[in-house]
């Protein structure tokens, strides 16, 4: 929602949250406003919530729906650091998981090559590296 920008970016303005992620000025005000519009005309954005504090901590989305394969991606995730390691993560990325397994056969996640924090987050998921590719710019 547009009203959740403010928040968001207090989130998102953290240089290290996109450290290791293929785009990682995305921390400056005109790369992730660039971000935030393309999460809104998704249609499949969800800002995350830590339900004690009612604080908004980050973002995820559904995008990429295929029905002819069968398949949707999930991805371009990001929490405040303070939630790094957690349970957040995992937790969001199965209830995520088991909501697409009830209309689709496969899940892709996007993972880059140097994007180690998300690699050992899919490993927690059980997932597997299908392929490896560079990103085109």
């Amino acid at each position: 929602m547009p009203e959740d920008w403010d928040d968001l970016f207090a989130v998102a303005s953290d240089p290290l949250i996109w450290e290791q992620h293929p785009e990682s000025d995305r921390y400056k005000e005109d790369v992730f406003k660039i971000f935030f519009r393309e999460a809104l005309e998704s249609g499949g954005a969800f800002v995350i919530i830590d339900k004690k504090s009612q604080q908004i901590i980050g973002s995820t989305r559904f995008y990429g729906y295929d029905p002819e394969k069968s398949e949707i991606e999930i991805g371009w995730t990001f929490l405040a650091r303070k939630y790094w390691g957690g349970r957040y993560n995992r937790e969001m990325k199965r209830l995520m998981l088991t909501h697409a397994f009830k209309f689709v056969e496969r899940v892709v996640f996007f993972v880059g090559a140097k994007n180690f924090r998300s690699q050992k987050a899919m490993e927690k998921l059980n997932g597997c590296t299908e392929t490896i590719r560079p990103l085109s710019t």
